[in-house]
């Protein structure tokens, strides 16, 4: 039967070797439903440089399957090379390892078959599928095309388990679709089985073993299908203690469609990472997808997300309460532990609808190319659109590592001007490398075909002797069509599809200087920062011809003083008149000096009516990446803004970001300071701000890995660990994680087991005294003259 045309989304994809060639296999979720399509007897194909042509075909002689073919294309050093055509694509591999003891590469042959074959029809999530043979809900040997427009209706469900502390498995919790249930381990109680109380709209599914709870499991997705499962850490804990389970109750965990397992595979540079392909369903974790979406919380733990989103959350109490808690519902109060269980799903799904995260899963998914549930990737999504337009200009890709890995130029950082000011205005290039790229051209072919031309009126000269073709450019237009889509996402007010293109086209400035990535070359990313510091030092320079003074600047931003207190009013218009004369001043400049067109663009970003810049800690240097100010938009709304100082940062405790925000909201606002500071520093003498002075820290190795150095959170893990085993409880920190602390007479003691006396002149001396004093020296003040008295009284 032939298909008739459709479009789809695509959910997974692999290849399999298969006796007639390779197959790849795409799951779509279309508005007919999941579909399969197979493609089969695939041609899988590698390139190798033509002067190596006889000891390329004397590997052939022993290998059926496999053919050599003349081609047009060459490398980057202007090398010929011809296309190895394999049968399967574990050839290609096999004759990269046999070729590497002869010094020979072949190039492109790590380009997985299904990736290519989407990518070189320039296709990244949604397809128009044409023609094939049809059976049932699978579809052969089609043609796929581009259907960039196409966004499927998902069925979507949040997976949950309730485990012991030994992560033996007592519940499962299914939420999304119609059939909502927990599947409980356990008898059911005498009489009618009903639901936990009168508002829990759920099945209570009570199984007499583990196995059976796996079966249920596999028979509940085979019913329902969803397209997506999501979770909170779902991948490393639910899936994993899912699959641990089944394994030594002897079942089979089949959570993918057509009732197949898990495709588990470790991260190669990430010790007990776990990624789960799993057959026809997207598996998206939170946690990842906020990561991935540039979400910044203290913690990304659920109770912490729920809480800032939507203002509610498990509240079980601490690990350990959760924990005990959790056995006792299993032990006495099954029901109430289901419904634990299902609320955790509901707050997940209610976390993705807040923010946005299904709808910018699908969006990057669209923009890269890459599968949704692949987060990171931003080498691969550089390579999924360039190679294929680096091909149609005749070029092959290097491998990994063909240059060595070398350092190169950052972002660039202006020395800054410490203090107090009035009326500091902040103009922020937009997109500033991409611009920089689309402006100068910036581009690996565009390098290699700068090199060998002679005629400079075909070149644009870029930073430490670089040239760029004028003509010969694949990245340039990437950008543009991204910016482009970019602007009418913003036009149509799609936010996860405009931030999804921003990502994409922030990150390849970073891709370029990449050594994992196989267009690397500190050439490139050099002829992009470097460029960025020519345009931060040349708008400095505007900016100061105008009679302003630049006290600060940052990669793309640069902090203007206007010299004395500005109305708000009067701030915004200069604002606005500065942008409006560099973007011209750069557009003259372009054209009359580079015969280029312009995409820089400089934006207003904030006023800010008052402005603090600290210096470095000990010093009369100005800091880096650290300031705070009321920022005050068009419409005179106010707001305290803070980045890089303790009261943004986790690592310091509440007690000194509350009290660096109160002291400088004080001042900003022109209110008294000097009794807030005495008596804050009173107030903690005395006790009364105890709850503020938990220390949060990372363990960023084993407990075991610290021998010679070994800081306050290390010394309190251990101290908690050697609790919990005195009281036959889980050791927590062993294999790092966040642990709170206090620090006492007796030095840092976690929260688990505190008992002796808190040291407060520690907090007064090492948490206020520093913060107060960056602050107060600007004017001429300090911490110990404003506490000493109020100590003495003490």
């Amino acid at each position: 039967m032939t298909s008739t045309e459709l479009k789809g989304f695509i959910l997974t994809r692999r290849w399999r070797d298969a006796p007639a060639g390779t197959e790849i296999e795409y799951w779509l979720a279309t508005d007919a439903g999941p579909m399969k399509v197979v493609l089969t007897s695939q041609t899988c194909v590698a390139f190798v440089e033509i002067r190596h042509r006889a000891s390329l075909e004397s590997h052939l002689v022993a290998k059926p399957g496999m053919q050599v073919r003349e081609l047009a294309l060459k490398t980057f050093h202007h090398e010929p090379v011809i296309g190895v055509y394999a049968k399967h694509f574990r050839q290609l591999g096999q004759l990269a390892r046999a070729l590497q003891t002869q010094s020979i590469a072949v190039l492109e042959a790590d380009v997985r078959p299904h990736d290519r074959h989407l990518m070189e029809r320039f296709i990244t999530a949604g397809v128009l599928v044409e023609g094939g043979r049809t059976d049932g809900h699978t579809i052969v040997d089609c043609t796929l095309k581009p259907a960039p427009e196409f966004r499927p209706a998902l069925r979507v469900v949040s997976l949950d388990i309730e485990t012991s502390q030994h992560e033996e498995l007592y519940s499962i919790a299914l939420d999304g679709m119609r059939d909502r249930v927990v599947f409980m381990l356990g008898e059911p109680p005498s009489g009618p089985q009903l639901a936990p109380d009168e508002t829990a709209d759920f099945a209570l599914v009570y199984c007499p073993t583990r196995k059976a709870m796996i079966e249920q499991l596999n028979d509940w997705f085979e019913r329902n299908d969803p397209d997506v499962v999501i979770g909170w850490n779902v991948i490393q804990f639910d899936l994993r203690v899912l699959q641990k389970t089944a394994d030594d109750c002897g079942a089979q965990f089949l959570p993918g469609r057509e009732r197949r397992p898990i495709d588990w595979r470790t991260h190669p540079r990430k010790q007990g990472y776990l990624f789960a392909p799993t057959p026809g369903r997207l598996v998206i974790d939170g946690i990842d997808a906020l990561k991935a979406a540039v979400w910044s919380f203290p913690s990304f733990s659920l109770e912490t997300v729920s809480q800032t989103l939507l203002g509610e959350g498990k509240a079980i109490g601490d690990e350990y309460d959760k924990m005990a808690e959790i056995e006792r519902r299993y032990q006495h109060d099954k029901p109430a532990l289901a419904l634990y269980n299902i609320r955790d799903c509901e707050l997940v799904l209610r976390i993705f609808d807040k923010a946005k995260l299904l709808q910018f899963v699908l969006e990057r998914a669209q923009v890269t190319g890459l599968q949704a549930d692949h987060f990171g990737g931003s080498i691969a999504a550089f390579s999924h659109h360039y190679l294929p337009r680096m091909h149609r200009l005749g070029y092959v890709a290097p491998n990994v590592g063909e240059i060595p890995s070398k350092a190169f130029p950052g972002g660039y950082v202006m020395d800054s001007k410490p203090g107090f000011y009035d009326s500091v205005v902040v103009l922020d290039y937009k997109s500033l490398y991409p611009s920089i790229i689309r402006t100068f051209l910036v581009d690996p072919v565009g390098l290699v075909e700068g090199s060998n031309i002679d005629d400079p009126a075909m070149l644009v000269k870029g930073p430490q002797g670089t040239t760029f073709s004028r003509t010969q450019h694949c990245l340039p237009e990437i950008v543009t069509t991204l910016s482009r889509a970019r602007d009418e996402a913003k036009r149509q007010r799609n936010e996860p599809l405009s931030q999804a293109l921003k990502l994409l086209m922030n990150s390849f400035a970073g891709v370029l200087g990449a050594a994992e990535c196989r267009f690397f070359n500190p050439k490139l990313v050099s002829a992009v920062t470097l460029r960025g510091h020519e345009m931060m030092k040349l708008t400095r320079d505007f900016v100061e011809r105008r009679g302003y003074q630049a006290i600060y600047g940052d990669t793309d931003s640069i902090f203007i003083w206007l010299g004395r207190t500005h109305a708000n009013q009067e701030a915004h218009a200069v604002a606005a008149s500065l942008v409006k004369d560099i973007n011209d001043w750069w557009t003259r400049t372009l054209r009359d000096e580079h015969n280029l067109e312009n995409f820089l663009e400089i934006e207003f970003d904030t006023h800010y009516s008052k402005f603090f810049m600290p210096t470095i800690r000990g010093s009369d240097v100005g800091s880096k990446k650290r300031y705070a100010g009321l920022s005050t938009d068009a419409a005179g709304k106010e707001e305290m803004v803070y980045r890089g100082l303790e009261m943004a940062r986790s690592d310091w405790t509440p007690l000194a970001r509350q009290f660096q925000e109160g002291l400088l909201s004080r001042i900003f606002q022109g209110e008294p300071y000097r009794d807030f500071v005495a008596d804050y520093a009173q107030s903690t003498l005395a006790g009364r701000k105890d709850d503020l002075l938990i220390y949060r820290k990372r363990l960023r190795h084993r407990l075991d890995a610290y021998l010679v150095n070994v800081p306050p959170q290390v010394r309190a893990a251990r101290i908690a660990d050697e609790y919990n085993a005195r009281v036959n409880r889980p050791r927590q920190y062993q294999n790092g994680g966040w642990i709170r602390y206090v620090m006492t007479q007796n030095g840092p003691e976690p929260l688990e087991t505190r008992h002796s006396r808190i040291d407060y002149e520690h907090y007064l001396t090492k948490q206020l005294q520093p913060i107060a004093n960056a602050i107060l020296q600007p004017m001429g003040e300090s911490f110990t003259a404003l506490t000493t008295s109020q100590k003495v009284l003490f």
